[in-house]
C-alpha cells in the first residue's frame, strides 16, 4: 500500500519562504562573487579588495608584486579546473581558451571557454573533450584558434554549437607520449611530449619536439652520439612546417601525410616557451627559447637557459650545459668523431644567449606588445613554473632593438625566495657568467600559511585591453593582472618549517623503533629504487651510512613545500606524488609500471604510516555538528583557523593543562590556517569537538 504524506499549509508556506530566502542568498553570494570577504578559493585567502576595474575585478590576491600591479582570480577549480596549462584569447570575443590537460593521463584533456563575466564558479564550460595532454594555444594566421595535444596540431572554432566537428587537424602524426626514437627504439612514457608552438608573422609554424627523458643515458661507457637527437626528425628539437601559398596549412584529408618539415635547430632538451619577435623573420630580429635545462641535483645547477634561435645551429644537448660545460657521461663522444669539441669549439653549437635562474622551468614567455603598461612595452616576460626557491615568478627583460635581452658581464644576481641567501650570482662550472638581468612583476610565490599556496604559472597571454592573463597550474587557477595605484604591500614573510621543528621532528622518527623502521623501508624500496634521480637526490649522498641516508631522507621530505602534514598523509603532495593522483597522475616516473609492481601498493600505506604516526600522541577527528567547520587556536586565545568536519588530527594533551576545557593538538595541514599566527607547539580546541578515530 502506497503512504501518502502531506504537508500542513502553514509549514508549505514557511518552508517556500526559506527555499526563496536561500535562492536570494545564493544569487546575492553570486554577485559577489569578486569581493568575496574571508572565502578561500583554490588555496588562496580572498578579501574585498579587487584587482581591475569594473566587469574586470576580481579578487585581489596577496602576491609579492611589483609597485604598480596587482593580480586577480579569474577562474579556481570552484569553476571546473583541473590542470589548466596555457591560455588564449578569442579574436574579438570578450571570452578565453583554455588548455586543460586534466592530468597526465591519456585523453584526460579539454579545451575550455572562460567567461570573466559570469559568476565565480561558473566561468567555464567545456568546448572539446577527450583530448591526449592539450598544451599550445595560439590564434593563427587566418585568425583562428590552434591547438596542440601530443601528436597533432589542429584547428577549432570553440564557439561553434558543435566544436568537434569544426576540428581540422593540419599535422598528426608528431613524436608523442609513446614514440619510437630515430634510431628505432620503442619509447612507451616520453618524459616530455607537450607541444608548444609559435607562428611567425609569415605564417610559418614551429612546434617542440621534446626529448625523451633527462639526458639520453644510456649504459655507461657511452661512446656513440645520442641517437635521439639525430637524423631528420630528431628528438630535443624545434621543427619548422612552411604553409603553402597564402599562408594557410590545408586540412589534412584521410590518408594525406603531414607537410614535409625541417629540423630548424635541435640540442633543446624541452622547448616549453617559445617568443617569436613580432618582426621576426625580419633580419637579425629574435626567436627565442626557454630552454628546460638537465635535471642535476643541486639545487643551485644547472641554469636555465634563454637561446637565440638560429636555424641549423645546435643548443647543446645532452652533451653541453650552461654556457659551455660538458656533460661528463658523453665525455669520450666529445673527444673525437663529429661531436669532438662541441662544446668548446664548434661552428655547431651556439651558447645560451643568456642564463636563467637554476631549475627555474620557463614555461611561458612572450614579447609585452600591449598599451595597458607602458614600463612593460615590448619588454620581454618570462614566467618560471619551477617549485623550487628559484621559480613561482613572472620576469620581465631588456631588450635591445632586435628583442634580445640585454646581457651584462658578471656578476648578476638573482633573487632567491626564502633562503639565507636572498640573492646569488649567476654561476657555472667555470665561475661568475654574464647573463642579462631581469624586473621582478612577481617576485613572491612561496606559500604563505592561511594567506596563499606556492604558485606555479604556465600559459601567458595578453588580453585586447593589454592586460596580462596567466594560468596556473598547481592550484588550478586563471589570474589577470592588471595595474594599481595602490601602494604595494610589504612582501609576506617566508613560512616554511623551520630548521628547529624538522629537527624536532626527526628526532621524533629516529628515536622511535617502529617509525625508524617505516623511514628505512620508505627509503630503501620506495625512494632509492623508484625516485631518486627525478628531479632531485632526496638528500641522498654516496658515502652516507644507512643511519645517515634515513636522516637526509627525512630532513629533505619534511622541508619540501606542503610534501608531509604530521599526522594528516592525505593532506601532503606526497601522497599525491607517489600514488600519482590527479595532476601528479605521472608520478613516479614508469608509474603505468610501477604501479603494477608486487607489493608497492604495501609501501604506499608504510610511506602513509610513517607520516601518520610521525608524532606521538592520539589521532582522533574533528567531531561533526553545528557550523561546517571548529575553531582552533594559540594559547593565548587568538583564533588561528578552522578545521573542517572529519579532519584527522594529533593530540598531545587531551587535558591541556594551561588551557582548561580544551585539547592540544599538533599543527594541523597548514592551509586550514588563517595567517593570523603559527606555532611550532600547537593549537587548543575544545574537547567536546574531538572524537576517536
Amino acid at each position: 500500500m502506497r503512504r501518502s504524506w502531506r504537508i500542513p499549509a502553514n509549514v508549505a508556506t514557511v518552508l517556500l519562504g526559506a527555499i526563496v530566502l536561500l535562492g536570494a542568498i545564493v544569487l546575492l553570494g553570486a554577485s559577489l562573487g569578486r569581493a568575496d570577504d574571508g572565502a578561500i578559493r583554490s588555496g588562496y585567502a580572498l578579501s574585498s579588495a579587487g584587482c581591475g576595474e569594473g566587469s574586470l575585478a576580481f579578487p585581489r590576491l596577496q602576491i609579492d608584486m611589483k609597485a604598480g600591479f596587482c593580480a586577480g582570480l579569474v577562474a579556481s577549480r570552484d569553476d571546473g579546473l583541473k590542470f589548466p596549462r596555457n591560455i588564449v584569447q578569442i579574436p574579438g570575443k570578450p571570452l578565453f581558451v583554455v588548455a586543460d590537460m586534466g592530468g597526465w593521463g591519456h585523453d584526460d584533456g579539454r579545451l575550455l571557454i572562460l567567461d570573466p563575466a559570469a559568476p565565480a564558479g561558473q566561468r567555464v564550460r567545456e568546448a572539446l573533450t577527450r583530448l591526449s595532454y592539450p598544451f599550445g594555444l595560439a590564434v593563427g594566421p587566418d585568425g583562428k584558434i590552434y591547438a596542440s595535444t601530443d601528436t597533432s596540431i589542429f584547428r577549432v572554432d570553440p564557439l561553434a554549437p558543435n566544436p568537434r566537428a569544426t576540428v581540422e587537424t593540419i599535422i598528426r602524426d608528431l613524436p608523442g607520449r609513446k614514440l619510437t626514437s630515430p634510431d628505432g627504439t620503442r619509447v612507451t612514457e616520453s618524459a616530455h611530449p607537450l607541444k608548444a608552438f609559435a607562428f611567425d608573422r609569415t605564417g610559418r609554424l614551429f612546434v617542440n619536439i621534446g626529448s625523451h627523458n633527462d639526458n639520453c643515458f644510456s649504459p655507461a661507457p657511452i661512446t656513440r652520439p645520442c641517437a635521439a637527437g639525430e637524423g631528420d626528425s630528431p628528438l630535443a628539437a624545434i621543427w619548422l612546417f612552411t604553409p603553402p601559398t597564402g599562408g594557410v596549412f590545408p586540412a589534412l584529408k584521410s590518408g594525406v601525410p603531414d607537410p614535409p618539415h625541417q629540423v630548424f635547430a635541435r640540442g633543446l632538451r624541452n622547448s616549453m616557451a617559445l617568443a617569436l619577435h613580432p618582426r621576426f623573420p625580419d633580419p637579425g630580429m629574435a626567436f627565442l627559447q626557454g630552454e628546460n635545462a638537465r635535471d642535476l641535483q643541486d639545487v643551485f645547477a644547472p641554469n636555465e637557459e634563454i637561446n637565440a634561435i638560429e636555424q641549423g645551429r645546435h643548443y647543446g644537448w645532452p652533451y653541453c650545459y650552461d654556457l659551455a660545460t660538458q656533460s661528463p657521461e658523453f665525455k669520450r663522444v666529445l673527444q673525437s668523431g663529429p661531436l669532438k669539441n662541441l662544446c668548446n669549439d664548434s661552428a655547431l653549437y651556439k651558447q645560451p644567449w643568456s642564463l636563467l635562474p637554476p631549475h627555474g622551468a620557463p614555461l611561458g614567455m612572450l614579447y609585452y606588445t600591449g598599451d595597458r603598461f607602458q614600463d612593460l612595452k615590448g619588454k620581454l616576460l618570462v614566467g618560471l613554473h619551477g617549485y623550487r626557491p628559484t621559480g613561482s615568478r613572472l620576469l620581465a627583460y631588456d631588450v635591445d632593438e632586435n628583442g634580445l635581452p640585454k646581457v651584462s658581464p658578471a656578476p648578476v644576481r638573482y633573487h632567491v625566495s626564502c633562503a639565507a641567501e636572498p640573492t646569488r650570482a649567476f654561476q657555472t662550472a667555470s665561475g661568475p657568467a654574464p647573463a642579462a638581468a631581469f624586473d621582478e612583476i612577481i617576485s613572491g610565490w612561496h606559500r604563505v600559511n592561511g594567506i596563499r599556496p606556492q604558485g606555479a604559472p604556465v600559459g601567458l597571454t595578453i588580453a585586447s585591453d593589454g592586460a596580462l592573463w596567466l594560468v596556473e597550474d598547481k592550484n588550478q587557477t586563471v589570474i589577470r593582472i592588471d595595474r594599481s595605484s595602490a601602494a604595494a604591500p610589504a612582501p609576506l614573510p617566508c613560512e616554511t618549517r623551520s630548521d628547529q621543528l624538522i629537527d624536532r621532528l626527526a628526532a621524533l622518527v629516529i628515536d622511535n623503533a617502529a617509525s625508524r623502521a617505516r623511514l628505512t623501508t620508505v627509503r630503501k624500496d620506495l625512494v632509492e629504487k623508484h625516485c631518486s634521480g627525478c628531479h632531485s637526490d632526496f638528500g641522498l649522498e654516496a658515502g652516507q651510512s644507512e643511519a645517515e641516508k634515513d636522516k637526509a631522507l627525512l630532513r629533505f621530505l619534511l622541508a619540501q613545500d606542503g610534501w608531509i602534514y604530521p599526522g594528516d598523509p592525505d593532506a601532503g603532495r606526497l601522497r599525491q606524488r607517489l600514488r600519482g593522483l590527479g595532476s601528479e597522475r605521472q608520478m613516479p616516473p614508469g608509474a603505468n609500471i610501477v604501479k603494477t609492481e608486487p607489493g608497492y601498493a604495501k609501501l604506499l600505506d608504510v610511506a602513509d604510516d610513517l607520516v601518520a604516526r610521525m608524532v606521538p600522541g592520539i589521532r582522533m577527528r574533528v567531531k561533526p555538528g553545528g557550523p561546517p567547520h571548529r575553531k582552533f587556536v594559540a594559547a593565548d586565545g587568538r583564533e588561528c583557523g578552522d578545521i573542517p568536519f572529519g579532519k584527522v588530527v594529533v593530540v598531545t594533551e587531551r587535558f591541556a593543562v594551561n588551557k582548561p576545557g580544551f585539547s592540544r593538538f599538533f599543527r594541523p595541514a597548514d592551509t586550514h590556517l588563517n595567517g593570523a599566527c603559527t606555532d611550532d607547539n600547537g593549537y587548543y580546541i575544545q574537547q567536546q569537538f574531538l572524537v576517536p578515530l
